[in-house]
């Protein structure tokens, strides 16, 4: 354009007035305000040819054809303009029917580690995926929370710091039992799946407790804690399997629901299942196991400290 004379705010000053029009005047008849504005007439701005036919003048006075020094393309505007952190931005969106968004977002993730997008473009989740994200976090704050409070509960009910670790050994193989649900009715991990998790901490805890309660009374009434042991396990064998099967029967309908939005529901019914079921199934065998770990660590560690203390008050230096 400087090689023909014309500026660039005089080239957009003229299209601006040939295209849209520029009011020059106003007209005022019977008391009613009228707008003149100049432009070119319709018939020769209607396609691309017209317009490269449009005249500018230049510093010169000579009349330049647009087609001279641009060339005039026909392209559909977008019928909206999304900005995002003052970038532009298009938003696409999808139904997830019969899956969690979660296992749809993997597979997205996944799809692009193959196919990289170009350079300067990101992705950015929103919706259901950008929920979910926000409240992981949140919930594995409420997850700890909560497996700090029972903790605590547990010493305020049993006087001890010791037996409340023997309780909450339940917890890892519950949560063992939890994902090999998930894994195994291909269920992903979603929000609803997380307060699952959230509500097996009390609910495994039940049948760590049924045995430490039972052996802490039968040590009070003078048994060893060995004997105390077999016989909680025996005695509370079948409160156990009676509370846990009922619990994971009534978790049956939720988990095998097909429903509309079921997918969001069945995740939280599978972990507290196979939680439940591995609680049940090994429970009655590590929990006892880590009593008497505990219970012979304390034993030796009394045994150790009441010789030290003779030791120490028994001075070599006392007289006969």
């Amino acid at each position: 354009m400087a090689r023909l004379g014309l500026s660039t705010a005089a080239v957009g000053a003229t299209l601006r007035n040939a295209l849209a029009g520029n009011d020059v005047a106003r007209l005022f008849e019977a008391g009613i305000e009228t707008p003149i504005r100049i432009r070119v007439d319709d018939i020769q701005r209607r396609d691309a040819q017209d317009v490269e036919r449009l005249l500018f003048v230049n510093a010169a006075g000579m009349p330049v054809r647009l087609a001279q020094f641009a060339t005039v393309e026909r392209h559909e505007p977008p019928a909206l303009v999304e900005r995002m952190d003052r970038m532009s931005a298009v938003t696409l969106t999808a139904d997830a029917l019969g899956r969690g968004s979660g296992s749809v977002a993997d597979d997205v993730v996944a799809y692009l580690r193959k196919n990289p997008l170009p350079e300067g473009v990101r992705l950015t989740w929103g919706s259901d995926v950008k929920r979910q994200n926000d409240s992981f976090g949140a919930l594995g704050g409420a997850l700890l929370i909560s497996f700090i409070l029972v903790y605590l509960v547990m010493v305020a009910l049993y006087d001890s710091f010791l037996y409340p670790f023997v309780v909450l050994f339940s917890i890892p193989v519950a949560v063992i039992g939890a994902f090999l649900a998930l894994n195994l009715s291909l269920s992903s991990l979603s929000l609803f799946t997380l307060l699952g998790l959230i509500m097996l901490l009390g609910l495994v805890a039940k049948n760590a407790i049924l045995i430490v309660d039972r052996t802490t009374q039968l040590k009070a009434e003078g048994m060893h804690y060995v004997e105390a042991l077999v016989e909680a396990g025996r005695t509370r064998l079948r409160p156990i399997l009676m509370t846990t099967i009922a619990m994971v029967f009534g978790m049956l309908p939720i988990a095998l629901a097909t429903g509309t939005g079921s997918e969001w529901k069945n995740g939280l019914a599978w972990v507290i299942i196979g939680g439940l079921t591995s609680s049940m199934l090994l429970t009655v065998y590590l929990v006892p196991v880590m009593y008497h770990i505990a219970e012979s660590g304390r034993e030796r560690m009394s045994a150790w400290w009441q010789r030290t203390f003779r030791k120490a008050a028994v001075s070599p230096n006392t007289p006969a």
